[in-house]
This record gives C-alpha cells, sequence and structure tokens, in this order.
C-alpha cells in the first residue's frame, strides 16, 4: 500500500521537472526575438473613430463602458467601414445605436523597406452617443490625418480640418489658439481639442480631432455620459536605419556541436580530442532535464527504500 501510493507521486515530480527544464528556455528567446523584431523593423497604426465612454443609466448605480473603434487598423492593412453601430444592455432596451455614419471612412498602415506610414481620412460625418439618437454629437465636412516615418529621416505629421463643424447642434469655427467649448442648456457640454501632432527622433503621430464629452440626456434610460472620443488618428514609428540595425548576436557554438564552413576549419585543432556527443541548441535543456530526473529518481529509490525497512 505505502510502495503504490507513493509512486505516482514521485512520476509527477519526474514529470514535471523535465517539462519545465524543456520549456522554460525556448519560451524566453521566443519573448526577447519578437521584442527585437517590432525595434528593427518599425510600425504604423491608423484610426477613424475610437471612444472611452461611460454611460450611467437611470435604473442603475453602476456604469456601462462604451469602448469601441471604427477601422482601427496595424501595419500592413487598411479598412474602409463607413458605419459603426453598438449595443449596450439597458440602453435602449438592448437594441443597437448608431455611433458613427459616414460617406468616407478610410484607414491605412503600410511599412515596406526603411519607410513607415499612416494616414485616415473621415468625410461627411456625424457621430452619436448613448442617448441622443436624433441630435449629432458632433459633424463634420471632412477631416484627415498622415503620419510618415523613414529611416534616417525626420518623422512628419498633419492634419486637414475643416472650416466649421456641428456640435451638439452648433456650429463652431475651431481655432489652432486653444480648444473649443460648446455647452448646450439642458443637454450637456463638449470641449474640442483640434489638430495635435507630435514627433520625435524616429515617431510621429497626428490626431485630428479629440473630444471630452459630458452630456445629460435623461433618454432612452441613459442619465450621463462621460468621456472622450478620438477621430482621425495616425501614427509610425521609423524602421531602424541600416547602420543602426543590431549585428545577430554571436553565440558560442554548444558543447559537442561542430561549427560549419571556414569557422569549421579553424576550430577543428582545438576539438579533435573530443567525443561527438551530437549535441544541438536544445543540448542545454535536456542537460537540464536529465539532471533534474536523476534527483528525482534518487529521491524516489531512496525513499523506497525507507519503506521497505518500515
Amino acid at each position: 500500500m505505502n510502495s503504490a501510493a507513493f509512486r505516482m507521486p514521485a512520476r509527477r515530480l519526474i514529470a514535471v521537472a523535465a517539462a519545465t527544464a524543456l520549456t522554460a528556455g525556448p519560451a524566453a528567446l521566443v519573448g526577447a526575438g519578437s521584442a527585437h523584431a517590432t525595434e528593427e523593423h518599425g510600425g504604423a497604426g491608423a484610426a477613424v473613430l475610437r471612444t472611452g465612454l461611460d454611460v450611467s443609466l437611470l435604473d442603475k448605480t453602476v456604469n456601462v463602458p462604451l469602448t469601441v473603434s471604427l477601422n482601427e487598423v496595424r501595419a500592413p492593412r487598411s479598412a474602409r467601414k463607413t458605419a459603426l453601430t453598438a449595443r449596450l444592455d439597458g440602453v435602449d432596451g438592448g437594441r443597437p445605436f448608431t455611433v458613427l455614419r459616414a460617406e468616407v471612412a478610410d484607414a491605412s498602415a503600410t511599412v515596406e523597406g526603411n519607410r513607415a506610414e499612416a494616414s485616415t481620412t473621415l468625410a461627411e460625418a456625424r457621430v452619436h452617443v448613448p442617448g441622443l439618437p436624433l441630435l449629432g454629437l458632433v459633424e463634420l465636412e471632412k477631416v484627415s490625418s498622415e503620419a510618415v516615418c523613414e529611416a534616417g529621416q525626420t518623422p512628419f505629421a498633419s492634419v486637414t480640418l475643416p472650416g466649421a463643424v456641428t456640435v451638439l447642434g452648433k456650429r463652431v469655427t475651431p481655432t489652432s489658439a486653444g480648444p473649443t467649448e460648446v455647452k448646450v442648456p439642458g443637454v450637456g457640454e463638449v470641449r474640442l481639442d483640434l489638430s495635435k501632432t507630435e514627433t520625435t527622433s524616429r515617431t510621429a503621430a497626428a490626431t485630428a480631432l479629440r473630444l471630452k464629452v459630458s452630456v445629460d440626456p435623461l433618454d432612452l434610460n441613459v442619465a450621463e455620459v462621460d468621456g472622450t472620443l478620438t477621430l482621425a488618428e495616425a501614427t509610425c514609428e521609423a524602421p531602424a536605419a541600416p547602420g543602426e540595425r543590431p549585428a545577430a548576436a554571436s553565440t558560442p557554438p554548444a558543447a559537442g556541436v561542430r561549427p560549419q564552413g571556414a569557422r569549421a576549419e579553424q576550430a577543428a585543432p582545438a576539438e579533435a580530442d573530443l567525443a561527438e556527443t551530437g549535441g544541438g541548441s536544445t543540448t542545454p535543456y535536456v542537460a537540464g532535464g536529465a539532471i533534474a530526473l536523476l534527483a528525482a529518481g534518487g529521491g524516489a529509490v531512496a525513499l523506497s527504500r525507507r519503506s521497505r525497512r518500515n
């Protein structure tokens, strides 16, 4: 009875030890490789619309988040959907409502060679928030953004804005002097941040419109809507220049692994007295697994002998 109860835990211990030794090393190498590839090749992204809103319901004390996006892409992709609908439990009986509708809503992001770029275009668009199905939060004729990052060159970001936009039914003229605030009694207020661009030595970002929203619809079971909306966003990161790209790390060959080509001829005299083991890139992990197996086996034998004596 004692012997049977002991064998099962021992077998499990051996299996766990071997699996840990064989899998821990390769997993770490995979993570390091993907991070190196992202930095070397650059990247680009674009989005026509992104929302981060909290919706408070009349019959509940909790907030319902509305976090959606339209045509959000990463290189190498593009998208041209012109409408976005959403559905929230407790809002208008759970029926879908329109978040954005437009004649044109394009987003694209590409990385080719030493160049990464992204762009967005939004035209004849109308944006809604829950609880205001008939009154548009913002209406605009056309906005666009572009970000271009090329290795060895200064990144570039630009935004094109319309002469006027309509916010909560009021037509306003945006200015670059600062944020524009629109207040409508009985409905709420919206703050517009226009034409934001940022560049560094290797990155660029452009956002056409960013809206800070605080409205009180008191309709369709919606008490308040607070949060932000971002329209026409583009970002990029330049690939590393040829001279800046890190060379592949030179790793000494594992024990028993014979180098190939010219390096093999140079290394041959030093290895003449070594026995061939057939080792490979997984040799350290196999060796670790073997050590774990020996340790577990030794413990199992000792405990078995002790059990027999008892």
